[in-house]
C-alpha cells in the first residue's frame, strides 16, 4: 500500500514524516489510519498527474473512511481528478457529494460554478443562447454561495457577477 516517493522534495518528505507522527499518536483505528495512509498516496499520485493511480486510493480511502467530513475531502479530490480529465458530469456527481457531506467547501462550490460557467460558453459557441443563460444562472449561484463562504477568495468570479449584472450582495446572501 505505501506509494513509492517519486516526488523527493523536502516539503514532501516532511509532510510524510510528520503525518506518520502524527497518525502514530492519534487514538485512531488501524481502518481510519489505512484510509489515511491510501488519501495521502493519493494525493502525492494526483500532484504527480497519476490520475489513475490516485483514483484507486482515493476509492480505497473510500471503503475504509466512515468520518462524513473526511470522505468528502476525498471526494472532492475525486471530483477534481475527473474535471481535469474532462469527465464534468462524473465531476458534478462527487462534488455534490462532497457538499452533502460537508457543505463548507467552497473549493467546491467554486468548481461547480466553474464547469457550469465552462459549459455556458459552450452552449454560446454553439448558438445555444437559451442552454448558455441557464448554465450561467447555474454558475453564478454556486459562486454566489462559495463567496458567502469566503469573501475573500474568487476574485474573478466576483467580477465576473459584476460585469454580467449578477452582482454578488453579501447582504442578499445572509
Amino acid at each position: 500500500m505505501p506509494r513509492l516517493q517519486k516526488n523527493d522534495n523536502f516539503i514532501d518528505k516532511t509532510f510524510t514524516i510528520l503525518a506518520d507522527i502524527v497518525l502514530k499518536v492519534l487514538p485512531t483505528s488501524k481502518e481510519e489510519k489505512t484510509a489515511f495512509y491510501y488519501y495521502r498516496d493519493g494525493m502525492s499520485a494526483q500532484s504527480e498527474g497519476e490520475y489513475a493511480e490516485a483514483l484507486e486510493n482515493y476509492y480505497e480511502a473510500l471503503q475504509l473512511e466512515e468520518d462524513p467530513y473526511d470522505r468528502s475531502y476525498i471526494l472532492y479530490n475525486v471530483g477534481l481528478i475527473y474535471s481535469s480529465n474532462g469527465e464534468h458530469a462524473k465531476a458534478l456527481e462527487y462534488y455534490h457529494q462532497a457538499l452533502e457531506l460537508n457543505n463548507n467547501l467552497p473549493q467546491a462550490l467554486n468548481n461547480i460554478a466553474v464547469i457550469y460557467h465552462y459549459q455556458g460558453t459552450k452552449a454560446i459557441d454553439n448558438n445555444r443562447n437559451k442552454m448558455s443563460k441557464k448554465m450561467f444562472t447555474k454558475a453564478a449561484q454556486y459562486w454566489k454561495q462559495a463567496i458567502t463562504l469566503a469573501p475573500n477568495n474568487y476574485i474573478e468570479a466576483q467580477n465576473w457577477l459584476k460585469t454580467t449584472g449578477r452582482e454578488y450582495n453579501i447582504e442578499e446572501q445572509l
